[in-house]
């Protein structure tokens, strides 16, 4: 969608995100072509076009925060099964897998 519209920085990233979320690619894309002129139109036209409010930095900068802490606790959770998984049975001692060599 950034080939419709004016993206010039993360926020604006998060916002259009935010809004195809919203209101479907289809009803953004139209939106943009209606508002096109001689050049791509900013995100925050189409939003007023829209009569939508975008969330504030703030709010997206918390929803980033949360779903990389969910994922990270994902992740995490993962990670407590492995090792609480019992660890295989060792056929042999170590010295027998690898014996040392005798100095020449």
């Amino acid at each position: 969608m950034e080939h419709l519209v004016r993206v010039q920085n993360e926020y604006d990233r998060q916002v259009l995100a935010w809004l195809r979320a919203r209101i479907g690619d289809a009803a953004l894309q139209a939106a943009a072509q209606r508002l096109t002129g001689d050049r791509k139109p900013y995100l925050s036209t189409i939003c007023r076009s829209l009569n939508v409010t975008p969330p504030s930095r703030r709010a997206l900068r918390s929803q980033a925060t949360r779903a990389s802490r969910e994922v990270g606790e994902r992740y995490l959770a993962s990670i407590r099964q492995l090792l609480a998984r019992p660890a295989p049975a060792q056929h042999g001692s170590l010295n027998q897998e690898h014996p040392r060599q005798q100095p020449c």
